[in-house]
């Protein structure tokens, strides 16, 4: 089955990425990986939640100077960020509630940012 959201073969540089504002998901993997194809559903169902989560997946390999700086050594790797700094990091994930634990570190539902009011 093809992903309709490949891992990008640009490579952005790391300060692009920690300018980002926001909750952002970087997800370094490859296109054949067995386990980044195993993932991709998990971080799918995950994501159906957190819809302000800007997700970039990116090509890694060797040579790949983005994911050697996130020291990256297994894929899939999600590096979770809000305002480019990272708050959690899950690697193969086994299960979709580990992602989701991540997202709600950088994108917590509304009833727990502080001003906001739960919905009746």
């Amino acid at each position: 089955m093809n992903d309709p959201n490949p891992y990008s073969p640009e490579q952005p540089e790391r300060s692009a990425i920690e300018a980002m504002r926001g909750p952002v998901l970087l997800e370094f993997g490859t296109n054949w990986c067995g386990h980044c194809a195993a993932a991709r559903p998990l971080v799918e169902a995950a994501l159906g939640t957190h819809a302000g989560v800007r997700h970039i997946k990116v090509e890694d390999g060797q040579g790949r100077l983005l994911g050697r700086s996130f020291r990256v050594k297994f894929w899939p790797t999600l590096v979770f960020l809000r305002d480019g700094e990272e708050l959690a990091r899950v690697v193969r994930p086994l299960g979709a509630g580990s992602i989701r634990a991540a997202l709600d570190r950088i994108d917590p539902p509304a009833a727990d940012v502080p001003g906001s009011v739960a919905p009746q």
